[in-house]
């Protein structure tokens, strides 16, 4: 199919920081950061890494969709508004140190560590803590080290603990109404100074790419596990979880942006996807 390119002049942007599957660029407004979502694939802390096509964009609509969601139920994020495909505006926050890993079922690491069959129930949920530091591998740690080290408070992570728990009760039986199990999957947390006054929020994102999503019927893995285990499809998997959130992109023209600080590029694709609109 025939792709038409129409190179759009947009300001420069001055950029913050990049990762493995997101760009942060300075924000219009003080307190605000643009954060932009890759197609870059990575797994194993980097030691393998690939291109999911389109993941940016679909990570985007799920992440958009779910933190709005949150919203309504009165859980604090960083998420302000969709700028295109591609990006979000969100609150600038200082990010804890730490990704918060919810589970409901035993898979992956947790499964090899405790010798334990994937897809086992776990009873009720568990929360494990992770030291956000790649040359480290990101080591498990407790709340004993947390507090030794100064990465939260005590009162911090009573919070964390709080919105953790909340935050999985909602989404597993959002997920559990379009027939997806929530397996597990990773949180992270910021602080932002507001009014004199210093909160935990939500930040980061929630998609495929940070949760474990399995269909109920079938088991199929709907997630980044594809990628990880080379299972193929991976891209299918993840237009799927769009479908069936009611957030796939309409057919006709999608924009995939290409990030540079000096003059980013727009092409206008034509997606190949039909987009069916959820009944509310």
């Amino acid at each position: 199919m025939q792709i038409k390119r129409k190179i759009f002049k947009m300001p420069p942007r001055k950029p913050i920081y990049e990762g493995k599957a997101k760009q942060l660029f300075e924000g219009p407004e003080p307190g605000t950061l643009i954060q932009h979502f890759k197609d870059d694939a990575t797994a194993f802390n980097g030691a393998k890494s690939g291109t999911i096509n389109g993941k940016g964009v679909l990570n985007n609509r799920i992440s958009e969709y779910l933190m709005l969601r949150l919203h309504e139920m009165s859980i604090p994020t960083h998420f302000i508004r969709t700028l295109n495909m591609r990006e979000q505006l969100i609150k600038s926050v200082q990010i804890v140190p730490l990704e918060v890993l919810v589970r409901n079922y035993a898979a992956g690491s947790f499964a090899k560590r405790f010798g334990v069959q994937e897809g086992k129930p776990l009873g009720h949920p568990i929360i494990e803590y992770c030291f956000k530091n790649d040359a480290l591998n990101d080591p498990f740690v407790t709340e004993e080290h947390i507090f030794a080290f100064g990465w939260a408070t005590p009162q911090e992570m009573d919070e964390i603990r709080m919105y953790a728990f909340r935050i999985n009760d909602f989404l597993s039986g959002l997920f559990m109404g379009i027939g997806i199990r929530l397996v597990d999957f990773k949180l992270e947390f910021g602080r932002l100074q507001e009014n004199d006054r210093e909160q935990i929020i939500l930040a980061d994102e929630i998609s495929p790419d940070n949760c474990r999503l399995w269909d109920i019927k079938t088991g199929r893995k709907l997630d980044k596990d594809r990628f990880r285990q080379d299972l193929g499809g991976v891209e299918d998997a993840y237009r799927e979880v769009a479908r069936r959130l009611g957030v796939l992109p309409q057919e006709g023209d999608s924009y995939v942006i290409e990030v540079n600080a000096k003059a980013p590029k727009v092409s206008i694709k034509k997606s190949k996807t039909v987009a069916k609109k959820k009944k509310k």
